[in-house]
């Protein structure tokens, strides 16, 4: 794969249906330089990307969230979100795949877009 974060950024999420594979281990250590503020993690429905914000309090934290709701909408590929004072916990799995594809890679990357301004 020979994409850069910004390539990763234009990309769009595809639908998953369920019995869409999970992307295996080289797939995923090949994405994971392209998203370095996200890290992976086993979460309930099998690996998932996350990344926490740090932001300088409540309402800024919603605000974020906000933000990035339409962009999750408009690619209809959803995060598990955690909202508290100061910072808010994205995690990004599919669902249908139970484990990552290049959706949550894609909906990462459009994330730090708007989280970093790149």
């Amino acid at each position: 794969m020979s994409e850069e974060p910004e390539e990763l950024s234009a990309r769009h999420c595809v639908p998953c249906e369920g019995g869409t594979p999970p992307l295996g281990a080289e797939d995923i250590a090949a994405f994971l330089p392209k998203v370095p503020h996200w890290t992976m993690q086993q979460g309930p429905m099998g690996d998932e990307l996350t990344r926490t914000v740090s932001t300088k309090d409540f309402v800024s934290a919603v605000q974020l969230v906000d933000r990035m709701t339409p962009i999750a909408e408009g690619e209809g590929h959803h995060p598990d979100l955690e909202v508290g004072w100061g910072r808010v916990a994205i995690h990004l799995t599919t669902h249908a795949a139970q484990g990552l594809t290049p959706n949550d890679f894609i909906l990462a990357a459009k994330f730090d877009h708007l989280i970093d301004g790149t």
